[in-house]
């Protein structure tokens, strides 16, 4: 039987942690992405290899052309034919004003988030279009459709845009084979708030939530699995919303 191998970009924590051991538990082999810290990236390969699956983990910076066709060389490589890409890897910047943001910070969000999504998905596209077979997953952001004013203007823009992408590729890829959705999360309690320098800020905006907490990342990564699984065959163009209705 052929073996599943699902690279996860931003594999190391938060989102993409839990993904990454959700998709071991269901079967899959792991190829764990991460761009600065090994040893947390080494640390969710032996959760992945505790569950039964192969994991190997890969520094890249999505948002490098060069490393993101290594990072699908290794995976081929070490793990064989991939199958499926979660297009997890994503920055924010601080949070505040969209007239405080600077230059640099503009650039770097819509580098990773929109244009290491775009190099990643065409360089799976390219190699499942002949397979005839696959499934990619987007992780977009509820920012896509709230617009996130006073926060990150900017980050909800690049989540758009992956929003659009997902729909357009669904439809691309469709007669291929290859499913294409995402998931849109709402505010989930993940160590992204501290590096945006708001670390309570999932607990501050839970009450704005109809649910009245914020998510967990297991959440995420259960419909990211549904997605990825035989039983949303169905299922292609999607952007799921894992909000808790806000």
């Amino acid at each position: 039987m052929k073996r599943l191998v699902t690279v996860v970009t931003g594999g190391s924590r938060g989102i993409g942690a839990a993904t990454c051991l959700r998709l071991a538990a269901e079967g899959h082999d792991v190829v764990v992405n991460y761009v600065r810290d090994a040893g947390a990236a080494e640390s969710v390969a032996e959760g992945v290899r505790a569950a039964g699956a192969r994991a190997v983990t890969v520094r890249a910076d999505t948002a490098v052309e060069a490393d993101a066709e290594r990072l699908f060389e290794v995976a081929e490589r070490e793990l064989g034919p991939v199958t499926g890409l979660v297009n997890n890897a994503a920055v924010t910047g601080p949070l505040g004003r969209f007239t405080e943001a600077d230059t640099g910070t503009l650039r770097r969000v819509v580098d990773v988030n929109l244009m290491g999504t775009l190099l990643c998905c065409r360089r799976a596209a390219q190699l499942m279009v002949p397979r005839g077979a696959g499934v990619i997953v987007n992780i977009s952001s509820g920012a896509a459709t709230l617009g996130s004013p006073n926060e990150y203007v900017h980050y909800a823009a690049t989540k758009a845009a992956v929003d659009t992408l997902t729909l357009g590729l669904a439809k691309e890829l469709g007669p291929d084979g290859i499913r294409v959705n995402a998931v849109a999360p709402g505010v989930v309690d993940t160590e992204m708030h501290a590096a945006m320098g708001a670390p309570d800020r999932a607990r501050q905006v839970a009450g704005t939530v109809p649910l009245r907490r914020a998510g967990r990342a297991e959440e995420i990564a259960a419909a990211v699995a549904w997605l990825m699984s035989p039983d949303a065959s169905y299922a292609t163009g999607t952007v799921l919303r894992v909000a808790g209705g806000r």
